[in-house]
């Protein structure tokens, strides 16, 4: 009896126990369930998935306000292979909306697989209608992700505005605050000033079902944090100006570059071929890239700031400055020129040719008619100039004051890849030539050629610093940034050259008498406006194919207007042109006038620019200007 009475204690007791135990489960799960919610945001975080809420990319506008470039909504199609329906899903239907082949879908969907928890981009570029066409449809596990892309209203500037791509691989080892996936600028105004266009991600966090759906926000939009729309920028460019020049500049190979010559901001910039900005747009942008880089025509290089051209006849205007500095010369000094500069004797006799025109010229006339002989007698006494003892100083000394031009170096303009040009040193001669050389040896530096190369950038800041009598702001080609009080203050600062200010107008005077009275420049005349210009035929080694003949010289022309108070300084340089006079001059006169006079009276004269037909033997640069039509259906 004991016995028994003692086991049915003890059951009793364990009865208690699991009643306790069964008590504190049953409680700590109705606390768990029903009193704190804790849990209840873990379970969710499980489904919630944050995205990235990318910003509008700011926009360019002209000095104008005119937009160049700006930013349209479109939207990235997600999948993630994990919220994909077991019984499928329509995949016909999905490529009528998202207008892809069936091929580019499943390549997609194998990718998807590889990583099932992840989202995957599925395609870009998507419109807005047909992002509602998806969302109606309720495909589960696809959805989408709000984009922007950019658009280009006046179609011009390609290679000048840049474009957005896909960051590389490389750059995000460069670049930490970007994701892949993520865009940049590339090239142009949209690289230089990617940190200012870009604005600030921002992030959402969203709970999903099962299959993906969006079921709201979680926390109610507590953690979120909105996209920062990128800055405005307002640059330097004349948009109307700018779209015109690059018109005139259809067919031919080279560039034109204009600037204000009391702020350094450039006006126009183009490079000639040159592309429709929105070719690098859109889902064809990967194939029309591929296309213009196999493009024998180049048309994605800035040769506005890349190209290293001899300046030729235009830079005897440096030649003339330097001579009045160093009291080698004066203004009514005179030489003969008998159709070139002669120099030496017996086999080595020899002759830096000048077209003919009337001879025994001072310098004001010499500068108009644009004298070879002339300033190679300039030269050479600029550099055996005896208080430098020798050639090689003299040279050394003639360095100086060409860089002090901008010449040799980069401007430093706020674009990427500029390229500094090219002036012959004293230690360049030594390597090439030993140290045996003199004067004769870089005769050719007189008149712009041999060794010199200069950019068409540094050929119109040459002009600019004419203009201002002898000094030059930094060229920029942009006024302002949204949210800055003033650009780099070196954008602000004066550079002056090492010829005193007063040597200047007897330069102007020929410049102005080329143009207005006598000389090369006629066809720049602009009643009421004292234009003031020098031409430039720059000679080349290049033969035809069947090595019977060279090809044409290549034709610039810099110039500046008005004389008094000038608002335009302008560079001209075109491949195989012929004389500056036949090409570049009729090209920047155009360009003057439309500026200065908002108007063209000479359409005569603009019909014969855009048919010029030149020979560029290899290639035909007539088809350099994409069609505009073709790009935007592309960028659809």
């Amino acid at each position: 009896m004991r016995s028994g009475g003692h086991i049915s204690s003890l059951h009793g007791h364990l009865r208690i126990v699991v009643c306790i135990i069964a008590a504190v489960l049953v409680g700590r799960l109705f606390y768990v369930q029903i009193i704190d919610g804790k849990y209840d945001a873990l379970a969710e975080s499980n489904i919630m998935r944050p995205e990235i809420e990318y910003p509008m990319r700011g926009e360019v506008v002209d000095r104008h306000g005119e937009p160049l470039i700006r930013s349209r909504v479109c939207y990235d199609v997600m999948v993630v292979w994990d919220n994909l329906p077991k019984s499928g899903f329509d995949s016909l239907h999905l490529i009528s909306i998202l207008d892809i082949p069936i091929e580019k879908l499943r390549r997609e969907m194998r990718r998807a697989k590889q990583a099932p928890h992840s989202p995957h981009l599925v395609v870009g570029y998507l419109p807005q209608d047909a992002k509602l066409i998806l969302d109606e449809s309720g495909f589960d596990g696809f959805y989408t992700r709000f984009r922007t892309a950019r658009e280009y209203p006046r179609k011009i500037g390609g290679n000048l505005l840049g474009y957005v791509s896909e960051i590389s691989e490389e750059q995000l080892k460069k670049w930490r605050n970007y994701a892949a996936g993520d865009y940049v600028g590339v090239g142009g105004i949209e690289s230089y000033y990617e940190a200012d266009l870009r604005g600030e991600k921002g992030v959402s966090y969203r709970i999903r079902d099962t299959r993906g759906a969006v079921k709201g926000a979680y926390d109610g939009g507590a953690n979120d944090l909105l996209p920062e729309k990128g800055k405005r920028i307002v640059s330097t460019i004349d948009g109307r100006l700018q779209e015109f020049a690059e018109e005139l500049m259809v067919g031919k190979i080279g560039s034109v570059v204009a600037i204000e010559p009391s702020t350094g901001e450039i006006l126009v910039m183009v490079s000639s071929p040159t592309y429709n900005p929105d070719l690098m747009v859109g889902r064809q942008r990967g194939n029309n890239y591929s296309e213009m880089l196999h493009n024998q025509r180049k048309p994605q290089y800035s040769r506005a700031i890349k190209e290293n051209y001899p300046p030729g006849s235009t830079f005897k205007l440096v030649q003339g400055l330097i001579g009045l500095q160093e009291g080698v010369l004066t203004p009514s000094q005179r030489y003969e020129c008998n159709q070139g500069f002669h120099y030496g004797v017996g086999s080595h006799a020899r002759r830096q040719k000048c077209h003919v025109h009337r001879n025994n010229l001072n310098l004001r006339e010499a500068v108009a008619h644009s004298c070879n002989a002339y300033f190679c007698y300039v030269f050479k006494n600029i550099i055996t100039n005896r208080k430098y003892g020798n050639v090689k100083e003299g040279m050394r000394k003639w360095n100086e004051y060409v860089y002090s031009f901008g010449f040799g170096h980069k401007l430093g303009v706020d674009l990427y890849g500029e390229y500094g040009g090219y002036v012959p040193t004293p230690e360049h001669l030594d390597e090439v030539n030993g140290r045996y050389w003199n004067w004769g040896t870089v005769l050719s530096c007189a008149i712009g050629q041999g060794e010199m190369a200069a950019t068409p950038l540094q050929m119109a800041n040459l002009a600019a610093t004419i203009a201002n009598r002898g000094y030059y702001y930094t060229p920029h080609i942009v006024r302002s940034v949204e949210g800055r009080d003033s650009l780099d203050k070196r954008f602000y600062e004066r550079h002056y050259t090492m010829v005193d200010s007063v040597h200047f107008e007897t330069i102007i005077d020929g410049m102005w008498m080329s143009v207005n009275k006598e000389g090369t420049s006629r066809l720049a005349y602009l009643k009421g406006w004292d234009v003031c210009g020098k031409t430039g035929t720059a000679q080349h080694d290049r033969k035809k194919p069947d090595k019977s003949s060279s090809y044409s010289d290549h034709s610039a022309f810099i110039s500046f207007a008005p004389r008094n108070n000038p608002q335009i300084a302008i560079a001209v340089y075109i491949e195989h042109g012929g004389w500056g006079s036949s090409a570049a001059v009729p090209i920047a006169s155009l360009i003057e006038e439309m500026y200065l006079t908002d108007t063209i009276t000479r359409p005569e004269l603009v019909d014969r620019m855009m048919n010029l037909s030149l020979d560029y033997g290899y290639y035909d640069v007539r088809q350099d200007k994409y069609d505009a039509e073709r790009a935007a259906n592309d960028a659809k």
